[in-house]
């Protein structure tokens, strides 16, 4: 009889150590939850969503990137479209621009984007013939009013003239 109830003991303390390791883990756990959380919140990051298009057919393909913020809205807007004219990160996705496409120049005034892009934004893609300028465009403007609310309209320029953007399809699930 004493050994059954010195093994009942040990059951009792096997299943409290488990009880507590258990629990340790758990708050080891959270702890580690909190510390990621603080960690993100202080790396001060924004998700910004970017449409590009497949090689084939044409199809859009949803890019999401993180980038740090910015001081000022201008800032973030010059990165936004510096990082559209890149072009994807996703294999076979084409840019909405050729590469040689460049930034001239990028202002924000009372909620209004001017943007100024080189001359060989007006050329089309040679891997794309189904797509034109006019849809890249749009796809840029709709780009900027969907991950920037507070720009309510995109001048688009090309080498300092004037490109008026024809709606297309609302690729972004929406018309503003």
């Amino acid at each position: 009889m004493g050994i059954v109830g010195n093994g009942s003991k040990n059951l009792k303390k096997k299943g409290g150590l488990r009880e507590k390791s258990y629990s340790r883990r758990l708050v080891y756990l959270f702890l580690l939850g909190i510390f990621t959380f603080v960690q993100f919140r202080q790396m001060n990051q924004v998700r910004r969503t970017f449409i590009f298009y497949t090689l084939g057919d044409g199809k859009p393909v949803v890019e999401n990137r993180m980038f740090s913020r910015s001081y000022t809205e201008e800032i973030a807007l010059r990165r936004y479209v510096e990082e559209v004219l890149l072009g994807p990160i996703v294999p076979d996705s084409l840019p909405l621009f050729p590469r040689e496409t460049r930034l001239r120049s990028l202002l924000y005034r009372d909620a209004v984007v001017y943007i100024d892009l080189s001359e060989s934004a007006a050329l089309p893609l040679l891997d794309a013939p189904r797509r034109d300028v006019f849809s890249a465009l749009d796809t840029l403007r709709q780009g900027i009013l969907r991950n920037f609310p507070s720009v309510q309209a995109v001048k688009l320029f090309i080498y300092g003239h004037e490109v008026p953007v024809i709606q297309t399809d609302g690729i972004w699930g929406y018309m503003r």
